[in-house]
Parts: structure tokens; sequence; C-alpha cells
């Protein structure tokens, strides 16, 4: 039996060798498994992390506007710090209490899930460390396979061979869905309940760390009785994990907590058609691509002034008759600088995208005016040039056309009326008539010298703006004359940062001088005529009707035609052009339509720049002020019964008096002292 005990011993301890070499070889092989496994995770690099986040829009005074939302999604990244301790100890306790100790996946986790699961013959237990959340939230899809659980598990091995544990769980908690379309801690505490993740109570954290299990099982707002219970199950985990105590858990499971009442219905968006014209610079200004924009976390600072924007709404809305499908459009913009602060492309934005303030060109009426008696002036005429009034037939092309332009209701002075008068009555005849002693190709000189892109032709009717333009190359053109012949270019965008706070786009204005500053500061004391009723006449100054809504010094005109209402003018502090209109060239009745445009520029004029200093234009050095008679041009005397303080370049005003009342010169002298331009249209009259 001896040799029976020994031949028993011999096989068992030949098999205890066996398996004990087959360890050996397991543990050596397990060891460069793992060593294999590191040196790939060294070779590949860290994996680029490109987290979808929100893009944030600003306004000038840096409050939120605007914020992407892709597909409702809210994406807000914010650091570690920043982030209540409370929630992080939450999350690591309900979560995976092993974090800090395992190196991207926790074996007797995965052990027990591989049980569980064979029980039940399906995938019903995970077994998923934070890091391998992150993993799958970053890299991978979200189906329950092996195979993923295998990728899963090395991109987290690789995440913990590159990152930092702080780094790895500011990431996950920047990630991970909360539902109601939050993604990541800080939108879930936005949503959820109105505050900053840094602010969360430990009641908040507990509630908010147990949604992501089943973020529409455990949403408070899907149940809230579920919710408290999970909020329950989160307290009872810290405990255990020596994060509270009992006290402290059921002092938090007690609290009351004010959620934010919540609407699945989005807010209307402010300035949309703005917002719309952002993107675009984005893009164009840039090179950035759609889901850069979308999906890049950037923080984008605009020139927008919500408050202005908001008043500019408003009187849109409020001028206008609700029944009528007309259309209206508004810019508003700041001459110096070229930001674009309001911005209107339709009365509604839900219902038509087409952006009329920047895509439609329309034409601009007599607002073009301006443009040509600053190339009047410029050219030798005088705000006292005499042009005579009256029904008048142009030849051109070689005298083988004809044109006859008509006053606005046919009315005309039938006499001689001042350039400053005529462009107040908006006078056609008169305007045409300086266009052609001007020569037509001097107008498309001086549009494309005020920025003018559109295409313009030299015809006797661009005086009276026939050519359609764009609302932005108006205002722009106006603005130079706001900015003493300086110009600049609108824009809407004042600095881009991406998701690290790095600066990747800054608007530098760039000013330079384009107009003779005397000559635009003359254009525009004539433009502040349409509000004189000093220089009525024959008609009504177009500024009529709303000269009352005015508080401080403006310069504009007005304009129409069949299809287009038109109001662009400017104070020193603001640009603003109002269109009005019908988008298929359906013509305006004038009774209701043809005030819309005035009224709203005026109004909101006056409220955007309500509690702003009152300016008036400052005149360069070597332009003078005197007073003259407003109907004839000439130098006031003691018995003018009206005076009116007009500017003249140095050496270019009248200095012979009024004739008209007693006690001035003689109807002789004024003949006599009648300037070149005068005797010219006195002669082709």
């Amino acid at each position: 039996m001896k040799w029976l005990k020994e031949e028993r011993f011999q096989y068992w301890r030949r098999w205890g060798m066996l398996l004990g070499r087959l360890m050996i070889i397991g543990i050596v092989l397990l060891g460069v498994s793992f060593g294999s496994l590191y040196l790939l995770a060294v070779i590949m690099g860290a994996p680029e992390i490109q987290v979808p986040q929100t893009t944030i829009y600003y306004d000038h005074d840096k409050n939120v506007i605007d914020e992407s939302n892709k597909e409702g999604q809210n994406r807000y990244w914010v650091k570690l710090d920043d982030i209540s301790p409370n929630l992080i100890d939450a999350t690591i306790a309900i979560e995976d209490r092993n974090f800090y100790t395992h190196s991207g996946f926790d074996f007797k986790r995965i052990g027990g899930a591989i049980l569980a699961d064979l029980k039940a013959m399906a995938k019903v237990q995970g077994a998923s460390t934070i890091t391998q959340q992150y993993a799958r939230n970053l890299f991978l899809e979200h189906d329950k396979t092996w195979k993923r659980k295998a990728v899963e598990a090395f991109y987290a091995y690789r995440l913990e061979v590159h990152y930092s544990k702080k780094d790895i769980l500011e990431g996950y908690l920047n990630t991970i869905y909360y539902g109601h379309g939050s993604y990541g801690i800080e939108s879930a505490a936005r949503t959820y309940f109105g505050k900053s993740a840094q602010d969360l109570t430990l009641a908040e954290a507990a509630m908010l760390a147990g949604v992501p299990k089943g973020p529409g099982y455990y949403s408070p707002y899907a149940n809230a009785e579920r919710a408290k219970n999970r909020q329950e199950t989160v307290l009872d985990a810290m405990v255990a994990n020596h994060s509270l105590n009992q006290d402290e858990a059921q002092q938090a499971l007690q609290e009351n907590m004010a959620l934010q009442a919540f609407n699945e219905d989005t807010e209307p968006e402010i300035a949309p058609y703005f917002a719309a014209e952002v993107k675009k610079e984005l893009k164009s200004k840039l090179a950035l691509d759609e889901r850069v924009i979308e999906q890049g976390g950037l923080h984008v600072y605009t020139t927008l002034d919500t408050d202005m924007q908001k008043k500019a709404d408003r009187w849109v809305a409020s001028s206008i008759d609700k029944d009528s499908n007309i259309q209206a459009a508004l810019v508003a913009m700041e001459p110096t600088t070229g930001a674009v602060k309001a911005l209107i492309g339709g009365r509604d934005y839900e219902e038509s995208k087409f952006n009329r303030a920047t895509m439609a060109k329309r034409t601009p009426g007599s607002t073009f005016k301006p443009l040509l008696y600053y190339a009047a002036i410029k050219n030798g005429f005088t705000p006292s040039t005499l042009v005579r009034s009256e029904p008048t037939t142009f030849y051109y092309d070689n005298d083988k056309e004809t044109y006859s332009p008509h006053n606005y209701g046919d009315a005309y002075a039938n006499d001689e009326i001042t350039l400053a008068q005529a462009l107040a009555l908006s006078d056609n005849i008169v305007a045409v008539k300086t266009h052609m002693f001007l020569e037509e190709k001097t107008l498309v000189k001086t549009a494309e010298d005020f920025g003018i892109k559109s295409k313009l032709s030299p015809i006797p009717s661009l005086a009276l703006g026939t050519k359609p333009v764009g609302m932005l190359e108006m205002a722009d053109a106006y603005s130079m004359l706001a900015n003493g012949g300086n110009s600049v270019t609108p824009h809407y965008i004042e600095k881009v940062t991406d998701r690290d706070g790095k600066v990747i786009y800054q608007h530098e204005s760039q000013s330079e001088l384009i107009l003779d500053p005397a000559v635009a500061f003359v254009t525009t004391d004539m433009m502040k005529g349409i509000f004189d009723e000093s220089l009525n006449d024959y008609t009504r100054v177009t500024g009529s009707g709303i000269d009352h809504l005015l508080t401080r010094p403006a310069a504009a005109k007005t304009g129409t035609t069949s299809t287009d209402s038109w109001m662009v003018g400017f104070t020193p502090q603001l640009t603003t052009a109002v269109w009005v209109g019908y988008d298929k060239g359906e013509k305006l009745n004038y009774r209701n339509d043809g005030l819309y445009a005035k009224k709203i520029w005026a109004n909101f004029i006056e409220d955007a720049l309500e509690g702003e200093e009152v300016l008036d234009f400052e005149p360069p050095k070597n332009v003078i002020a005197v007073d003259i008679d407003p109907q004839t041009g000439l130098l006031a005397s003691e018995n003018c019964p009206t005076k009116r303080l007009t500017y003249y370049i140095e050496g270019t005003e009248p200095h012979e008096h009024c004739a008209d009342h007693p006690g001035g010169a003689t109807e002789e002298d004024r003949k006599t002292h009648k300037g070149l331009l005068d005797r010219f249209f006195h002669w082709i009259r």
C-alpha cells in the first residue's frame, strides 16, 4: 500500500507542477498582454477628445442671446473646480466607488456583471466605471454588446494612461446625459434648478447624480416619487462611501428643493435675423464649418444691443396694421465703428427667414438724393444755389431719349428754390437738373465712394433712386456722412473664443477717410432740413408729421417709389435705415402704407437713444455758419421774418442780404451777385 500512496503523491505532484507552470505561464502572458496593451496605448497616443458643446452667443453687454442647442441639446463645459463637491462625491458614490484606484475598469464589478448576465442569459447588469462611461460618451455607440464592452475598455484604458483622474472626472461630468436635452452637469443644474453647477446643494446634487441611470425614469419632471427614492439611494451610497454621515443625509433628504418650472417649448429667439447674419460671418470671416459653429463650444461676442433690438421689434410690430401682409426691415448701426446694433429682416422669422435687410435689393427712391447733393456741393454748388422747379423734359443719350420726371402730387414751385429746399422738399426736377449738370457718371462714381456696390447706370432717373440697392448699403453710406467722411465696415461680431477661452477672432475697426469732411458736414446739415418747416415752400418738408417726435438733432431723408417706402437717417451716435414694402413688388397704398417707415424710424431712434447724451454734429474747421433767409438763400436781414442757421464751406457762403424784405439788398444787387451756377441754371430754364 505504501507504493500506492507514493504513486498517488507523485501523480498529484506532477499535476501540481503542471498547474504551477501553467499559472506562471498565464501570469507571464498576462503581464505581456498588459505590457503590450500599455505599449499600444502609449504608441497610439492620447485619444482626441472632441465633445460636442453648445456654442453661446452674447450681446455687446455679454448677455446670452442665443445658443446652438443642436436638436434641443444643451452642452456647457465647466472646470471640475467649478462643480459642487457635493455633486462630485454623490456621483462617485453611486457610479464608481473605486474610481480613484482602478485603471479604467473594475474587475470585481465586471465579474459580478458576468455572473448576473449568465444567470439571466441576457445582458442585464452594467459594470461600467466612470472612465468607461466617459469613453462611451466620447467614442462609441450605446449598444449593449460584448464587442462594444471590449473596445470601450480599451478606450477607457487609453484615457487612464494619458489623462489624470481629475481630467477624466471633469470630462465625464461634462458629457453625461441628465435628460431633457441637458448634456453635462452645468446644463442639468440650469435646467432643473436654474443655477450653476458650483452652487448645487447636497440635496440637489444627490437628486441630479441619480438621474443618469435612467434620465427618462428618474427625472423629477418625469416622476417626482421615483426621483425622490433615487435621491435617497444616492445619499445612502454617500454615507456608505464615507462622503457624509447619516444625519447630513437625513437633513438633505428633508430639504425642499425649488425645481425650475419646466417648459418643453423653446422661447422665441432674440433677433433671429441678426443671429443668422452672425453665423454667416462665422463662415465667411473665420472659415468655420457648420459642425464647429453648432457643436464647437464657441463663445461668440456680438455687436447686438438687446435693449435696442427689443425696441426695434416693438416699433415695427406696433406701427403696422397686424392684418397687413406688408413687410418691413430695419438696420441700426453705430456710424463710428460699423457695429450693427439692431436688425430686423422681416415681420416674422418663423414665416419667412428671408432677410430683407441684408439680402434684398429695392429701389431707394429719394433716399439716394443725399449722395447726389454731396456730389453737387463737392463740385461747387452751395445750399443757396437756386434751381427752377417746374415740369421739365430731359434729353439724354445724344438726344435720342427723353425723361420727364414728376414731383410728388405734381406740386412745383414754378420758380427758383434753393438746393437746401430742394432736398428738404424732395423736389425731383431740381434733383435731375443737378444730376444732368454734373453729368450722370458723377453720381455713379460718388455712389461707389459711398460704398454702394450694387450695379448702377448713368441715367437721368438715377438721381431719383431708380436702381435697386441693399438696405445695409444705404445705412453704410449714410454712416459715412455721420462719421465725418470716414468709412467703416458693418459687422456683427466683436470677438470669438474657442471652448478653452482662446481668442480665435477679434474684430479690429478700420476707418478710412473717403469723403471730404467739409462737404459731408454741409450735406448733413442740408439733410437736417427735412425736419425744418422754415424751408416749406410749395409743399411741406418731407419730415413733416414726425418732426415733433424728435428731441435731438438728426439728419435723414425719406424715399418713396410705387413699391417701396424708406426712411434713412442718423444722429451722431446711431444710423438707422427702415424699409417697408411688399415682397412681390405690389404697389403701396400711400394713404395706409406711406407713413409706416417714417413713424418707425422716428419712434425707434428716439426710443433707442433714450437716456443717451443729446449730441449735435461737429463742424470741421473750414466750415462756416451764417443766418440766411430760407426762401432766397441769401443772408437774412433784420427784417426777415424767418432765419435759418446754415453751413457752407468757407468762402462759398452768400454775401448779399435778402431783397425780399424791407432793408435788404435790391433785386438788381441780387442778380448782379449771382454765382456761375446760379446764372447757368437761370440760363437753362
